[in-house]
């Protein structure tokens, strides 16, 4: 039973205020970035700056916004994650791909490197060398897949995790990471691509100019199209409400699996649950007419606002003193992260993709850097027209790697694991599994010899922008 008595007209009040301030700093933060070309050349997204203006106005900076107002802002990221993850696998048609299977597999195999890595090496490091050195929690090292791989939605699904299993530094610790990674992420991205350019590793962009985003954020008028569709007739019910209200179902269904998981591993988040519960859900009414009432814009539409004010909150609650006392660390931790997915993409990119390696890998290491959006900007940079097979590829792989590594139940389960255990047992099981994959990948011809590049591109063409 729901202890109505908590409920009371004040914190209702103040919750709506809080998010109307949110939706100011959104709404601001989107014109900030209409107006300065910087964020526009980097791709900051709105939501990230809105995060860093309420971290600015909050009680760590000007101390315009209350320490209550912030730290509803950052439950309330971790109760939006949810509604983001619930739809994930809603939807979904059974449709047979075909001449895919080799393309998938790479993508996916490739997909699991990125994780396991991000697992295995700082999960051995940190065991090693930071957490005797530091004195650092045992489950310090977990924060890098949680917010490089996963980004701020896992990071802050994960503030549960960590809360429940008594490390709350954990939870801004995660967000930070997610942070780092998001900006190294599109930094770093567009210096390999410009790189890539110069020494003709790209398939489809040959000269630097034309990768130039000339795109405005504000859509005209008359390219303006749907971005989702009724399914239903608005006198029934509105579209929207429907589609919520899945989403709902799919929650509820996923909390009762929580308290019956909670028996026997304490400390598994909602968030994957809730995904299991909408592919339950997806299953059901995937085999009855009413199937064709599930619109999957919608289902984004409904995602992408939460996950705006995810970011969002989940960034402006970050606290500044535990970033601080773990500073060096993290920021150890960070860049040897930085350089093994240096390694990921130049290495092994080439030995996984014979063909458009660049195109292939650069999505992968925006995805795994900072979150999926980045990678497909860094992809769209070099394939706007998607001639290449890698935005297919990536997309194909998502339903089996999504609900496990990048955020999913493994990605949730790691903590608890190292707590059962040990973070160096946790990371050396993740390097056999991914040693493993690597061996399988090999035989079923899905890693080769890399190819050398066409390095047909004029000498006075190669610049850098």
């Amino acid at each position: 039973m729901i202890p109505t008595e908590a409920i009371t007209s004040g914190t209702l009040n103040s919750l709506l205020f809080y998010f109307s301030v949110m939706g100011l700093l959104l709404v601001f933060a989107t014109f900030l970035r209409l107006k300065i070309k910087v964020l526009k050349k980097y791709f900051i997204p709105a939501s990230l700056l809105a995060g860093f203006i309420g971290l600015l106005l909050g009680p760590y900076g000007v101390k315009l916004f209350s320490e209550e107002m912030v730290n509803t802002w950052g439950a309330l990221a971790g109760i939006l994650i949810s509604i983001v993850f619930a739809p994930m696998l809603m939807g979904m048609k059974n449709e047979k791909q075909s001449g895919t299977g080799k393309l998938v597999g790479r993508h996916l195999l490739y997909s699991y490197t990125g994780s396991l890595l991000q697992l295995s090496i700082p999960l051995i490091i940190a065991s090693l060398i930071l957490i005797p050195l530091f004195n650092l929690n045992e489950m310090f090292a977990s924060i890098i897949e949680v917010g490089w791989a996963g980004g701020h939605g896992t990071a802050a699904g994960m503030i549960e995790v960590y809360n429940n299993l008594n490390w709350s530094d954990g939870a801004s610790l995660g967000v930070t990471s997610a942070t780092f990674g998001i900006v190294i992420g599109i930094i770093s991205g567009i210096i390999m691509i410009n790189h890539g350019v110069k020494k003709g590793y790209t398939s489809v962009i040959k000269k630097p100019e034309e990768m130039k985003n000339k795109d405005s954020d504000v859509i005209p008028l008359n390219n303006q199209k749907s971005s989702s569709v009724n399914t239903l007739n608005p006198d029934l019910v509105e579209g929207f409400a429907f589609h919520a209200g899945l989403i709902s179902i799919a929650i509820l269904l996923g909390w009762f699996m929580q308290q019956a998981i909670a028996v026997f591993v304490p400390g598994i988040p909602l968030f994957p649950m809730a995904m299991i519960g909408g592919y339950i859900i997806n299953m059901i009414i995937s085999r009855t007419k009413y199937f064709e009432m599930i619109d999957v814009n919608t289902m984004n539409r409904i995602q992408g606002i939460a996950l705006d004010f995810l970011v969002l909150g989940a960034v402006a609650s970050i606290q500044i003193p535990i970033v601080v006392e773990y500073a060096l660390p993290l920021i150890i931790l960070s860049g040897i992260t930085l350089g093994m997915m240096i390694w990921y993409f130049y290495y092994l990119g080439r030995r996984f993709f014979p063909e458009d390696w660049f195109e292939h890998s650069i999505v992968h290491y925006g995805a795994y850097t900072g979150v999926t959006a980045i990678g497909l900007m860094l992809l769209r940079t070099v394939d706007p027209e998607m001639k290449t097979d890698s935005g297919k590829g990536f997309a194909l792989r998502a339903p089996f790697y999504s609900p496990f590594l990048g955020g999913g139940l493994i990605t949730a389960m790691v903590p608890v694991l190292m707590l059962s255990s040990s973070s160096l047992i946790v990371g050396i099981s993740s390097l056999a599994i991914l040693i493993v994959l690597l061996i399988i990948g090999k035989l079923l011809g899905l890693i080769q010899k890399p190819q050398e590049d066409k390095k047909d591109v004029p000498s006075s063409n190669r610049n850098v922008v």
